[in-house]
């Protein structure tokens, strides 16, 4: 009995081992520095392919004096999944485009189906928080719309446009939205609320 026991509890941790260590497939992988240390740090996003859903896990290593790298973020919110629903399920337009650096600033970009966004991420205060939101999109119905949301100033403009045969007028709209404290990427989720 007692073996029995212990084969089951090992099987169940393997199992629960497997379930967490699918993230098989690199999709990509940039280097820059993130820290302002001199040091090129990298950041990497991996695939769980074997998983229905196919999430993304995106990962930040911090370069080390000693030429190893440090995990400082793990995070499988940050990037929705390829097929939120499944691969079989309703596709919601939202897919995963890139990730850059530039200027030590952390950059996800991702796709619509009639349109594009990207959240910005620096490293401050010991963290990487959320510093920037653009979006650019069509409601398939002639009007195309702009956001761009510096969440470090909290200056946030919307525009609109016609671009077909209607002729809507343009809008333009100013707000001052102060979000305190700015969004950690650990604990990120695109779109969990109206303004990022």
């Amino acid at each position: 009995m007692t073996k029995f026991i212990t084969l089951f509890f090992l099987l169940f941790s393997a199992i629960l081992f497997a379930q967490n260590n699918n993230f098989n497939k690199t999709i990509t992988k940039v280097k820059g520095d993130l820290n302002k240390d001199g040091l090129i740090d990298y950041v990497q996003v991996l695939q769980d392919s074997i998983s229905e859903t196919a999430p993304y896990k995106l990962e930040i290593y911090f370069a080390e004096a000693n030429g190893n790298f440090k995990k400082v973020v793990s995070t499988t919110q940050a990037i929705d999944a390829q097929y939120p629903d499944g691969r079989n399920g309703y596709y919601n337009g939202n897919s995963f485009y890139k990730i850059d650096i530039v200027k030590g600033i952390l950059s996800i970009q991702n796709e619509l189906i009639r349109g594009n966004f990207e959240h910005k991420f620096r490293y401050q205060n010991g963290n990487f928080e959320l510093i920037g939101f653009s979006q650019v999109y069509s409601d398939g119905q002639g009007t195309m719309g702009t956001i761009d949301f510096n969440l470090s100033t909290g200056i946030r403009i919307k525009t609109t446009e016609p671009y077909g045969e209607d002729d809507f007028p343009k809008t333009n709209s100013k707000q001052k939205i102060m979000i305190k404290p700015l969004p950690k990427l650990q604990d990120f989720s695109p779109f969990k609320n109206e303004y990022y």
